[in-house]
């Protein structure tokens, strides 16, 4: 499978604010996972994949009120059972992510055991091949 980008845009709306008026970090994580699981449920069934770990969140800028967070994820790495998806978020005007991360969600069954997912990634592009190789080593 060559990875696929999914875009998940979110208009940041007062509710979604902290006290400095700015986006609640707990309310950007929520997006930020959310985002990964649209990359893996496109291709596994949903109710089979959870997420296991988020590997860390740094925001280089702050977002507000009115602003449109767009979410740009990729699957960048499958193991047995697991799948570490790539997210970075922009705001829609500009092109420099303001956070990047990745997420591992693993594939179980229905007792809640990991289990294969069968999925095998073909990298070729560049940029994929230093993103995968970067997840590799969060493991």
């Amino acid at each position: 499978m060559i990875p696929k980008t999914f875009n998940y845009d979110r208009l940041v709306k007062s509710e979604d604010l902290n006290h400095h008026s700015t986006l609640f970090a707990g309310r950007c994580a929520e997006w930020f996972v959310e985002a990964g699981f649209i990359a893996v449920a496109s291709l596994l069934p949903a109710h089979n994949v959870v997420c296991l770990k988020i590997h860390g969140l740094l925001f280089k800028e702050p977002l507000k009120s009115g602003d449109i967070a767009r979410f740009k994820s990729k699957i960048v790495f499958a193991g047995r059972s697991s799948l570490i998806v790539f997210v970075s978020l922009s705001e829609s005007k500009q092109e420099d992510p303001i956070l990047e991360g990745f997420i591992t969600f693993v594939y179980i069954d229905d007792d809640g055991r990991a289990q294969p997912h069968g999925l095998t990634i073909e990298l070729t592009d560049p940029e994929d091949i230093a993103l995968s190789q970067r997840a590799a080593a969060l493991r």
